[in-house]
């Protein structure tokens, strides 16, 4: 078995067809499909099943994608490795948006204070597509809530944090800090992230429950544009205290929302202890450690720690 028919069946799994892959790879189709076949020979088990619209696993091709995936991302840790004569190896984190605002500088501070030879890769992305990411083995850790648990996880609960109303000073009547409820935010214009980020699944579910229909004016999936939309016109968003890393000092109020359920959990996520190179063990400890010191040094408005 060679790496390079692992990554040809990958690929033809990922795209659903030989003929899409094998121009992906730049190889001719007739050898990607021998590479396949002399594959599945060695395993004694067919690994893909045509359809009328191309290929697709078999629940044995199921099966090894899984691991195929993760022994071509440690065997592409392994090269990197040793081309820079490293061997702490690479490790991938992903985070949302607004966590990247508060954790990304002083994560990546701490892994080069500590760890100056592991090499870091980090993802900004929403949570549904964070999670994809960690469940098909391209992330080694990501900062996920509670609504995104997927498949079987090994996860490490560290805070809660508050929602808050953000919005253009002078648009609403009450002082900054002033906490607000629902029902004042029925005639509020709003900003939100579409029904796929597990945000607008939290803010629904609070309007929801005080039997209102929240006002939206707008859905936005990217928190540079969503925080530009806000601070520049009269319209106002929910978001986590984070979210104010990225607006303008003195542009933006911040209300703080009376309902005890609306927060959400972080989390750092892997797939499998046992599936973390040291390297990633390592950073895990790091991320919790940075995580928590932000809250307790006040960098995380509205967050609260699980053990404190």
């Amino acid at each position: 078995m060679e790496l390079r028919q692992l990554r040809y069946f990958v690929r033809v799994a990922e795209l659903g067809s030989i003929g899409r892959a094998a121009r992906d790879l730049g190889v001719v189709a007739s050898a990607l499909s021998q590479q396949i076949s002399r594959l599945e020979s060695e395993l004694a088990t067919r690994l893909l099943m045509r359809t009328h619209t191309g290929v697709v696993p078999t629940a044995a091709g199921t099966a090894f994608l899984r691991q195929a995936r993760l022994t071509l991302r440690h065997a592409e840790n392994a090269i990197a490795a040793a081309r820079e004569a490293r061997l702490s190896g690479m490790v991938s984190v992903g985070f949302a948006p607004t966590t990247a605002s508060v954790l990304a500088k002083p994560f990546y501070a701490a892994m080069a204070e500590r760890y100056p030879n592991v090499r870091l890769h980090l993802v900004e992305g929403l949570s549904g597509n964070l999670g994809e990411q960690l469940n098909n083995r391209r992330l080694d850790l990501a900062v996920l809530f509670q609504n995104d648990s997927g498949q079987a996880r090994s996860t490490i609960p560290v805070l809660d944090e508050r929602l808050f109303l953000l919005a253009r000073r002078g648009m609403f009547a009450l002082p900054d800090g002033e906490p607000v409820t629902i029902a004042e935010l029925a005639a509020l214009p709003l900003a939100v992230t579409s029904k796929a980020h597990g945000l607008r699944a939290w803010v629904e579910a609070a309007f929801e429950r005080a039997g209102i229909e929240p006002w939206v004016e707008v859905e936005v999936d990217g928190l540079t544009t969503l925080m530009d939309l806000v601070q520049a016109n009269a319209i106002a968003t929910i978001q986590p205290g984070a979210a104010v890393a990225r607006a303008e000092a003195g542009l933006l109020n911040m209300h703080p929302i009376d309902d005890p359920f609306l927060f959400r959990r972080n989390a750092v996520h892997c797939i499998n202890e046992d599936e973390l190179s040291p390297a990633a063990l390592a950073a895990r400890v790091a991320l919790v450690d940075v995580m928590r010191a932000q809250v307790r040094h006040g960098a995380w408005p509205g967050a609260t720690l699980l053990d404190s």
